[in-house]
């Protein structure tokens, strides 16, 4: 059986498009949540006036993350069974979708209640759709790489997660700058999410030209296990509880640090708008740059180390950085930095640890399930659970602590996670660095 990664390497072209097309599709999809918490206090206006409309805005972005579960129960397994590429073509152009009719909904003052109801209903459309990108989009990316580069090559579909929520910052910071306030409440906020539709059109024009996945073709060709959730949730109980541990501890930290901030920021020591978008782009660009080289670090030491330096730096750090936040502006980017820098090591192995975990057969499925699961009750409600908490009990350092106790569920995921550094993903068994499976398929030379 040919070497897989032998074959990648003499096509670079090929894995330099896979790249590009999956870092494409989590851009996109991300650009929507950067643009959604960017323009929170425009949402809340438009859709939700009232005492009560932050809280109703922030429903408004966890919402979309109850529909991902069902979304990866029916995208994982179909990616499984008809290949990752038709998948990911379709998601992307559901999410561009969504995303732009946001930006043309009427606003409470013409339509009423029916604003709301609309907004939350693209939310679900939204998160139906993600529910088969993200995991499909690492899962991709995954058998494309090269085994001793999967790290670093994985690492650049978390660039087009932070790129997607720079793009999208960005793009409310130059309409905040060129339009001013007024215009930005009135009409300004739209032109964010207008602008999902041409990135997404991109994306799928990419991923439609774009050949399956070699380790997903090798599998297809011959006999293989049994497939689909039941078999996840009964052989592969281990894997899904491991992964859905490490996701609570990942999107805890991701929706407080990347989403939530802004509106932290503003309420608890007045940053203002501008100030508060601007701060948010210079740490996502910090973050942006050391991605590479993390990813890079976890082929050399392994993906285990990474995650544990970063699980317990930010158990130890939350509480400290976000108390130095409400001290100022300066100290409010600082804080920001060190914890965003704390949190790479995780984001940045992402793409090459979670696919890992399961073999080929049921990885895309294995990955979707338990990672959107996890994702529904821990990650798109942790600016809910912020904001209601902060609300009702005026503790400023509650999402300091809450991403604390995450971490230390990490910690505990993580004591079962297997080292996959330099192993290859395909055939049918659980990849293992430490117990190589003696299918010839399974491990390749590196």
């Amino acid at each position: 059986m040919p070497d897989n990664s032998t074959e990648l390497e003499k096509q670079p072209r090929q894995l330099r498009r896979s790249v590009a097309a999956s870092a494409m599709g989590n851009a996109t999809e991300w650009f929507d949540y950067g643009v959604y918490a960017a323009t929170a206090t425009y949402l809340t206006d438009a859709f939700f006036p009232g005492d009560l409309g932050t809280l109703g805005t922030m429903l408004g972005f966890a919402v979309s993350f109850v529909l991902r579960p069902l979304g990866g129960a029916v995208w994982g397994p179909l990616g499984d069974r008809v290949g990752r590429k038709v998948v990911l073509a379709t998601t992307i152009l559901l999410m561009a979708a969504a995303t732009g009719a946001i930006g043309l909904i009427p606003t409470h003052a013409t339509i009423g209640v029916a604003a709301p109801i609309l907004l939350i209903l693209l939310r679900v459309v939204q998160g139906f759709s993600t529910g088969g990108e993200y995991g499909g989009a690492a899962t991709y990316l995954a058998e494309c790489s090269t085994d001793r580069k999967r790290g670093f090559l994985g690492s650049f579909l978390e660039f087009g997660t932070l790129g997607g929520f720079v793009g999208g910052s960005a793009v409310v910071l130059v309409c905040q700058l060129a339009l001013g306030s007024d215009a930005m409440h009135d009409w300004g906020w739209r032109i964010p999410f207008l602008l999902a539709v041409p990135l997404g059109l991109i994306g799928w024009y990419l991923r439609a030209r774009l050949d399956e996945s070699p380790v997903f073709e090798e599998v297809a060709e011959r006999p293989k296990p049994p497939g689909g959730l039941r078999e996840v949730l009964t052989t592969y109980r281990r894997e899904t509880l491991t992964l859905a541990g490490l996701v609570v501890a990942l999107n805890v930290v991701n929706y407080t640090l990347l989403t939530y901030q802004p509106t932290y920021l503003e309420k608890t020591i007045g940053m203002g708008e501008s100030a508060t978008t601007a701060m948010m782009l210079t740490g996502q660009v910090v973050m942006m740059l050391v991605l590479p080289f993390f990813g890079g670090l976890s082929d050399r030491v392994g993906r285990r180390p990474m995650w544990l330096v970063s699980l317990i730096g930010l158990a130890l750090l939350a509480v400290p950085m976000y108390w130095l936040m409400g001290q100022g502006t300066g100290w409010a980017i600082v804080g920001f930095i060190v914890l965003g820098l704390l949190y790479v090591p995780q984001l940045s192995t992402i793409s090459s640890t979670f696919p890992a975990i399961f073999p080929t057969h049921v990885r895309y499925a294995g990955f979707a399930l338990a990672y959107n699961v996890s994702t529904a009750i821990f990650g798109g409600t942790a600016p809910l659970v912020n904001e209601a908490v902060i609300e009702a009990t005026d503790w400023a350092l509650f999402p300091a602590l809450y991403m604390v106790g995450a971490s230390l569920i990490g910690l505990v995921a993580w004591t079962f996670l297997r080292e996959t550094a330099g192993t290859s993903l395909r055939g049918t068994e659980v990849p293992d660095a430490e117990n190589p499976t003696s299918e010839p398929a399974v491990r390749s030379a590196t």
